[in-house]
């Protein structure tokens, strides 16, 4: 299809529940709890009857064994009709940014009108796994048939069988090159000499930034959440206040522990959160009378070595810039998913750095310096958490709520994605 006759995609709204961080144990909600909150005070706000819309895309990476295809249980647990499908994506850490862009192409094109769509996860219950060797004993158990053959397998119960798979650990490794996420921050630390200290710098700066716009009121995407106890949570609880250079230097390198920079208190939190948002084609807007806070004009998929994946928002964003002939400064506001604070400021570098975007980009000189005050300005990953599956559709809600605030014209976000990629949507005003 013609760009001419593609058509025109709106963000009518989004809600948010607040990122909690995991504490050890199982949270108190399910991803789909999560996603239910943040879209049941949505669907209520707006005008047209549930049966109006024509899918869910909801994005989620560990969904529990009960919430096989999510998205059609968050369907159905909101009361929208069963004769409207709806279907889950996973691209690992831009799983939500994959469901905002597949019902961006699906209205783009004429398929679908009217479409929710975003991300969840609950971190804090991702799936512990038996090891082959168990699951191999536990079908050698269930077929047996007499006492007899029972109790001669259960004597072949080794500890070697008990050894359990952390699926969180595993997912946040690439089984490719064999080096974890964080490790993968390092590399690019090295490659483009970033210190502990400017990792730390940029960490701080988030905290002061989510704090700031706790207290003016920055935040308003979020819906409280509440608990079968009658608790409730309405804030962003990875958040510290009294965060320091000083306190940060405390902290010890957690994935190269002899020479590493990458610490906890510079890496996003293990944190459970939702994003849900409603996309909407120029006739559904008017045939509904919806207001609307931004619209949807580009967006774009890049791969690059694994080994480099914090790299992936670099090599994302330049092909948005290039196709639609922008310079830095025609972008009023920037979110780059603060999965690692080196692993953005990376990319920070890749874009001021002549050979790189020459010989990784494709460009032919540097595209130059994004300004740290026009990027993540309410904090980022580093400060309220990175549930995979959400945080892609957080940062595109997000970034539509600054630009209406600071009555801007147009944003990008992006993230890098595990396994070597990176994700990019460009947004502007209505």
């Amino acid at each position: 299809m013609s760009t001419d006759t593609r058509r025109t995609v709106y963000i009518v709204d989004g809600k948010r529940t607040p990122f909690l961080k995991a504490k050890g144990k199982p949270g108190p909600f399910l991803a789909s709890d999560l996603a239910v909150a943040a879209a049941r005070p949505l669907l209520l706000q707006n005008s047209f009857d549930p049966a109006d819309l024509d899918e869910v895309i909801v994005g989620c990476v560990m969904p529990t064994a009960d919430e096989a295809n999510i998205a059609r249980i968050i369907a159905l647990r909101l009361d929208i009709p069963q004769s409207v499908p709806a279907w889950t994506v996973q691209r690992n850490c831009a799983s939500g940014m994959q469901a905002l862009d597949c019902a961006f192409q699906n209205i783009q094109h004429g398929k679908a009108d009217l479409i929710l769509a975003g991300g969840t996860e609950a971190m804090s219950r991702a799936p512990v796994l038996h090891n082959d060797l168990m699951v191999g004993w536990l079908s050698q158990f269930m077929g047996a048939r007499s006492f007899g053959q029972k109790l001669s397998v259960f004597s072949k119960l080794r500890p070697a069988h008990l050894k359990p798979i952390i699926a969180l650990v595993r997912g946040l490794s690439d089984p490719i090159v064999g080096l974890s996420m964080g490790q993968t921050t390092e590399e690019i630390a090295y490659r483009f000499g970033i210190s502990r200290d400017q990792m730390d710098e940029f960490s701080v700066a988030s905290h002061q930034r989510l704090a700031a716009a706790t207290d003016n009121g920055n935040l308003n995407e979020i819906e409280a959440v509440y608990d079968n106890a009658g608790g409730y949570f309405d804030f962003d609880d990875g958040i510290r206040r009294d965060s320091s250079i000083p306190n940060l230097a405390k902290l010890k390198p957690y994935f190269d522990r002899k020479y590493g920079k990458v610490t906890p208190g510079n890496s996003a939190q293990i944190t459970d959160g939702a994003a849900m948002l409603l996309l909407a084609s120029e006739d559904a807007v008017k045939k509904h009378k919806l207001n609307v806070i931004a619209k949807i004009t580009d967006s774009q998929w890049a791969g690059l070595d694994p080994s480099q994946m914090g790299l992936g928002p670099a090599h994302a964003m330049a092909p948005i810039m290039q196709r639609n002939q922008l310079n830095i400064s025609d972008i009023d506001n920037w979110e780059i998913n603060e999965a690692f604070a080196g692993q953005v400021l990376g990319c920070l570098e890749a874009w001021k750095d002549t050979d790189y975007c020459k010989n990784d980009l494709g460009l032919e000189s540097a595209l130059g310096e994004i300004p740290h005050d026009k990027l993540n300005i309410d904090g980022g990953g580093v400060s309220l958490g990175h549930p995979v599956g959400a945080s892609g559709a957080r940062i595109v809600l997000h970034l539509a709520n600054t630009l209406k605030r600071n009555k801007a014209k147009r944003g990008i976000a992006s993230l890098c994605i595990g396994g070597g990629q990176g994700g990019a949507m460009m947004i502007e005003a209505p």
